[in-house]
């Protein structure tokens, strides 16, 4: 039984916005899938941004979506972050970061209101990217005989493996990618034919 290996994240960068009594909650949601990405992409904002009150934000990375954080920048415990991590969790992404910037209007909304707030920028965000479904990919690289190539290639072409690069000398090397479900009969297949090495190289 093949197990599910796809997940949803953004097809490219997308913003919202909410109102409420002179403040104004500007949402920036952008596709990431390293937290390297996520601090560049906060310090660009933080720099285009830079009268903003406070810089709140979320992000789910992985394909797993085994990372994750959220953060309030200043405004009370639970009322930015989360909202915004809900609005995540909600739709079903990963590899996103959605930080929405505030500009105060000169009126506390309290915690109901900033709940409200955040939750509805970073929906109005969402509502208007593009979601899309990816799969997840495992990357190996083999080394065989060359007068295994025949069969290497055939194995490769029938399960729709993706070769990413070759090298032809006194032996052969192929680095190909597979969606992850079809990974585990590919390797199986691999495994078979004399003098064959293969190595996983990642997940992605």
């Amino acid at each position: 039984m093949l197990f599910e290996d796809t997940y949803k994240t953004i097809e490219k960068p997308a913003e919202g916005v909410y109102k409420d009594r002179g403040s104004r909650f500007i949402a920036l949601a952008y596709p990431a899938t390293t937290q390297e990405e996520i601090k560049q992409i906060q310090a660009e904002l933080r720099k285009k941004y830079y009268d903003a009150r406070h810089h709140c934000f979320a992000y789910l990375l992985g394909f797993d979506k085994s990372a994750y954080r959220i953060n309030d920048d200043g405004e009370p415990s639970g009322t930015a972050g989360r909202p915004i991590f809900g609005v995540i969790q909600s739709n079903d992404l990963t590899n996103i970061v959605i930080i929405v910037v505030r500009y105060f209007g000169g009126t506390l909304l309290g915690v109901r209101g900033l709940i409200d707030a955040y939750k509805g920028a970073a929906a109005d965000a969402i509502k208007n990217a593009t979601i899309v479904t990816k799969t997840i990919q495992e990357i190996y690289e083999i080394s065989f005989d060359y007068i295994a190539m025949n069969t290497v290639l055939k194995i490769i072409k029938d399960s729709e493996a993706a070769i990413i690069s070759t090298k032809y000398e006194l032996d052969g090397n192929i680095l190909f990618k597979i969606r992850k479900n079809q990974s585990d009969i590919v390797c199986k297949k691999l495994h078979k034919i004399e003098n064959l090495s293969l190595k996983y190289i990642r997940t992605e």
